[in-house]
């Protein structure tokens, strides 16, 4: 972090009542929530970037469900009415004076802060792999140029070898990795290639998903696709122009050995740390993510810092439906603190994951804290443990408009905070 400011330079800093550090799902939907209760408040949102993205859309871009650039807005046109955009990097923060100082020597200053940053792609964490990506068959759907060309591998793959990798935990949307796999086996199938592919599921992880009750159900389809299913797999490094893969296997006695594998397609979802403006600030915990209560989403050292999202040190699935759950938690404890509303309200740990087993259903895992399995529909209606169409259209044709004309303008469609009524955890 850069040196403290003088006092003299924070009398100049450029002042709000409540300051976002970060633009993505949960920066926009809490500031949506904050003008949505209190259209008079001061609010400045600062990001660097010109493009807003729905990323839970990339998967479906990877399968040639969706197109693209209907997963993009401009940012001026997604942000709300009324927030001052502050189009900026931020360097890092000073809890104590008040502080955002950004990128090039400026400084914000603030009665309450947002941190929401999301977290950082550790692309360079694997040996090649920066160097590769979008060519040699290696592809990744985390990122929007690259989901293009996940599609266009798995269309033209006729036979052959086909990885898919999942890092150690935590990532955000775990369900991810496995809906990239499946949908790409699904196409194989239909098209009457599956046969000659071999398809490969290198997960770091002990287990494929980590809430039990869908395990059942996803285990039928790694089955139905005959899937090489590894885990205690972490990829390494790859080498893109002779196709090969380097995974280090963690054995049972906690030993580890070398794996190479050759690939014809490979699907990476890379490492993923906190930003590093984040990491090296006062107010990440020991592993870098903003140290917050789990239910009030305050920071446990600032009373006037509140963080959500995937930056955020909460057990909870790091997913945009967390975010959308999250959002009008802060919004309605930063206006407790602002004394403007009275009765704090919690956060559950509430997220969603849809995993798209084939195209045209869907698992809908939906838990809280804990794992504890936390369906927002009656069980006649979409049981969540079974690959349904219902969730199916819920990812395809309703969770996007949700997005962005309800979630990131306000509008609480099953996500009203509930008042705070356990003890926040110290």
């Amino acid at each position: 972090m850069p040196a403290l400011l003088s006092p003299a330079d924070s009398s100049r800093a450029d002042h709000h009542k409540v300051v976002i550090v970060g633009a993505g799902a949960a920066g926009i939907a809490t500031a949506s929530s904050l003008i949505a209760r209190d259209p008079s408040l001061d609010i400045a949102l600062i990001d660097p970037a010109d493009v807003h993205y729905y990323q839970p859309g990339w998967t479906m871009v990877g399968a040639g469900v969706f197109k693209a650039p209907s997963t993009a807005q401009t940012m001026a046109a997604t942000l709300p009415r009324g927030v001052r955009w502050i189009k900026a990097r931020v360097e890092g923060f000073d809890p104590q004076g008040q502080l955002v100082v950004l990128e090039d020597g400026r400084a914000v200053s603030y009665e309450q802060l947002v941190v929401c940053p999301g977290l950082k792609l550790d692309w360079n964490a694997i040996e090649g792999l920066s160097e590769t990506l979008g060519r040699n068959g290696v592809t990744s759907n985390y990122r929007y140029d690259l989901a293009p060309y996940t599609w266009q591998l798995v269309q033209n793959l006729k036979q052959g070898r086909a990885l898919f990798t999942q890092p150690p935990m935590p990532i955000k949307c775990a369900g991810a990795p496995q809906k990239a796999l499946y949908l790409s086996c699904d196409h194989w199938l239909r098209s009457g290639h599956l046969g000659n592919v071999r398809a490969s599921f290198f997960n770091a992880g002990a287990v494929l998903f980590g809430v039990p009750d869908y395990v059942p159900a996803l285990m039928s389809y790694i089955d139905k696709y005959e899937v090489d299913l590894n885990y205690q797999h972490r990829l390494t490094a790859v080498d893109g122009p002779n196709k090969r893969a380097t995974f280090i296997r963690t054995l049972p006695d906690g030993s580890t050995e070398t794996r190479v594998e050759a690939f014809d397609m490979l699907h990476v979802v890379p490492p993923q740390v906190a930003p590093d403006f984040i990491r090296q600030s006062p107010l990440a915990d020991a592993a870098g993510w903003v140290d917050v209560d789990p239910h009030t989403l305050r920071h446990r050292q600032f009373g006037n810092v509140h963080a959500l999202g995937d930056v955020a040190n909460t057990s909870n699935a790091k997913t945009a439906a967390a975010a959308r759950k999250q959002a009008p938690v802060v919004a309605n404890n930063v206006l407790v603190a602002l004394g403007r509303l009275s009765t704090l309200a919690q956060y559950d740990g509430y997220g969603s994951c849809p995993l798209t087993v084939e195209r045209g259903k869907i698992v809908l895992a939906e838990f809280t804290y804990g794992g504890k399995v936390a369906p927002s529909f009656p069980r006649w209606l979409l049981d969540g443990r079974k690959p349904t169409r219902l969730a199916w259209l819920l990812k395809a044709q309703i969770l996007p408009p949700l997005y962005w004309k309800a979630m990131l303008k306000g509008r609480e469609w099953l996500a009203r905070p509930q008042p705070l009524v356990v003890e926040a955890q110290q």
